[in-house]
């Protein structure tokens, strides 16, 4: 098994990627990190490419999730576009959200995941 990545490495992503939100909401009074994005915000700064989106669509109908947990995935994607140091939202950072919005809800552990 290999070992986890070091806390101080962690902590070095995270203050990197709270710094590329304040600079990308240094414009929009009272918005300080992706959680607190607008709808348009969303699609400004979150927005799929075509294969990502294809396969966001599909998890939403297998999974029955709602228009809001759609725009909780992608802001969570951005996020971990973020910690990746990535400009865009890719169908990776997609699925990790996807899977970490599955583990959110509340029958995971009556599923047996």
């Amino acid at each position: 098994m290999q070992p986890g990545e070091p806390s101080a490495a962690i902590r070095e992503r995270v203050i990197a990627a709270r710094k590329i939100q304040e600079e990308r909401f240094r414009n929009h009074k009272g918005i300080h990190c992706n959680a607190q994005m607008t709808e348009r915000m969303v699609h400004q700064y979150a927005a799929p490419d075509a294969q990502s989106l294809d396969m966001l669509r599909m998890a939403m109908e297998r999974l029955k999730l709602s228009a809001r947990a759609y725009t909780r995935i992608l802001k969570v994607s951005r996020t971990i576009a973020d910690l990746e140091g990535s400009e865009k939202v890719l169908s990776h950072h997609i699925t990790e959200a996807i899977s970490y919005r599955n583990l959110d809800r509340g029958d995971w552990a009556e599923r047996g995941i």
